[in-house]
């Protein structure tokens, strides 16, 4: 009988516990890999995604081959793509691995369960990341996740078996599959070796100022790692970076070259992706529905048309907001301290609901990771009902940021006669009568106005007699469990309770 090994987002043959699992039953291997036409026509998908996807799942079928197999490619819905394996191979084993995704994925995987179960398929999912499946509660979630990642990467298998069927046709490009054009000049390559070459340097070379440079739009973009979209992908696991970040730490240990806070600082965020893919793990409705039910109405649900366009476009008359949603359309990146300013400014300042923001930014990013990006976007949308209502002030973040202004002329060229006392403030310019209005729009809201009033809307809502009770339950399945020095506490409560149990999760969409 013939083991089909499922790919998903885990596109590497490296650190695969299904793959693994399939060659320990000794049995002939089908790697399969199925291009799902109607998952790529969601709202929260994009042309950049699936350009970076179909270079990742070629490059996966490149370390397949060097093993002996193959890629089986199909595609279509997943029901008839098994409908169709069963017809030629007879019965068959499935084993992949579980998928922390949104809805649509969910659902799918639910279709495809009872569609194994109806035809006698036995279907085996295994974990790949921290991410623990049925989880009861929070308290004992770190040393499980701890654990898996303590148990070290799988190597690769010797070899594979040539595969039961082969393909008979390629990937599709996005017209084929009926996308939207997404030009996005400076996208990221997809694939393991690009994965593994940025891992290196990283690790080597830029990172070492990582810890103070993650924060910058401009040096981010060399510091961080820029391993989300193959995070996001699995064209390298969690579980891989984490041990190579660990024998980092062993080499420069002892040193004072901002190494080891480098290292200390990007297995925490690796720790916190792993905690807020948990969050959507145990609450998939976060996708669509906030987090507490009180905020549900609180914004209009049809949003601004202009205000969202403007803030799509990087058109809303505030500088640095601009410059970030122009970088991230060019990109497909931003750094995490960017995120969060431009999803707070939509959610507060410009008073958008949070559904159709989150969606554009998840186009947006090449390392979408439904899991994270829907935790972040309710927090920096203060929907969440347990995280502190942060309301980013973007001149005071351009200023802070971009403080050259470097990046913002960079990506703002219509404010190059402006002042650089003026730069993220062009309407306190006296020259702004020639440039506001005509060649750059004039702010489309009063930022210190704007943000008073979204505070009192919030903090409104949290004065209400029912909210406490709920925020209680929300804290109790999803807040981290840490102690007073900020350390993850594995098996029981933080060891003294603050006053108003507030989590401050900072937005991890990247690394």
């Amino acid at each position: 009988m013939t083991v089909v090994v499922w790919f998903k987002r885990d596109l590497r043959v490296v650190d695969h516990p299904a793959l693994g699992w399939a060659v320990a039953q000794n049995k002939p291997i089908l790697p399969l890999y199925i291009i799902e036409p109607d998952y790529w026509q969601l709202p929260d998908t994009a042309g950049r995604q699936w350009q970076f996807t179909a270079e990742a799942v070629e490059n996966l079928d490149q370390q397949l081959r060097r093993l002996g197999s193959g890629l089986y490619l199909a595609q279509g819905r997943v029901l008839d793509v098994f409908a169709d394996l069963k017809a030629q191979l007879g019965h068959f084993e499935l084993v992949s691995h579980e998928e922390t995704g949104n809805n649509w994925t969910f659902q799918r995987d639910r279709a495809a369960l009872a569609w194994a179960t109806e035809n006698s398929v036995p279907w085996l999912e295994l974990p790949q990341s921290g991410v623990v499946r049925r989880l009861a509660g929070r308290d004992g979630w770190a040393a499980l996740r701890n654990r898996f990642l303590r148990e070290g990467a799988l190597d690769a298998p010797a070899a594979l078996p040539p595969p039961s069927l082969n393909s008979t046709g390629g990937l599709p490009t996005a017209q084929d599959l009926r996308m939207a054009p997404d030009p996005c000049p400076a996208r990221q390559l997809g694939g393991r070796d690009q994965a593994l070459s940025l891992l290196g340097g990283f690790l080597t070379e830029r990172g070492q100022t990582y810890r103070r440079a993650m924060s910058s739009p401009l040096e981010g973009e060399v510091a961080c790692s820029r391993l989300s979209p193959h995070l996001a992908l699995g064209s390298l696991s969690g579980r891989e970076a984490a041990n190579a970040g660990w024998a980092r730490a062993a080499e420069v240990k002892g040193t004072r070259d901002g190494w080891i806070g480098a290292m200390k600082s990007f297995q925490s965020r690796l720790a916190w992706r792993d905690h807020f893919m948990q969050k959507l793990e145990d609450e998939p409705r976060m996708e669509w529905q906030c987090l507490h039910p009180a905020y549900e109405g609180l914004r209009p649900a049809q949003s601004d048309t202009s205000r969202l366009q403007a803030w799509q476009t990087g058109e809303t008359g505030l500088p640095f907001v601009d410059a970030c949603m122009r970088y991230l359309a060019h990109t497909g990146w931003l750094n995490f301290r960017m995120r969060s300013m431009v999803q707070a400014v939509a959610s507060y300042h410009l008073w958008l609901d949070w559904r159709p923001t989150g969606q554009h930014l998840a186009r947006r990013f090449t390392d979408y990771e439904p899991g994270i990006h829907w935790s972040q976007v309710q927090m920096q949308s203060g929907t969440t009902g347990m995280n502190t209502v942060r309301v980013y002030n973007p001149v005071k973040q351009g200023h802070d940021q971009d403080p050259t202004g470097v990046f913002t002329r960079r990506w703002v060229p219509e404010l190059a006669a402006v002042p650089d006392q003026y730069l993220q403030e062009p309407w306190l310019w006296d020259g702004a009568g020639s440039l506001l209005g005509r060649h750059y729009p004039e702010p489309i809201v009063d930022v210190k106005a704007a943000a008073a009033e979204a505070r009192a809307q919030v903090w409104g809502v949290r004065r209400g007699p029912e909210f406490r009770a709920k925020a209680k339950d929300i804290i109790e399945k999803h807040a981290s469990r840490k102690d007073p020095q900020g350390h993850f506490v594995n098996d029981r409560a933080p060891r003294r309770k603050a006053a108003k149990p507030a989590p401050k999760d900072q937005l991890k969409f990247e690394f």
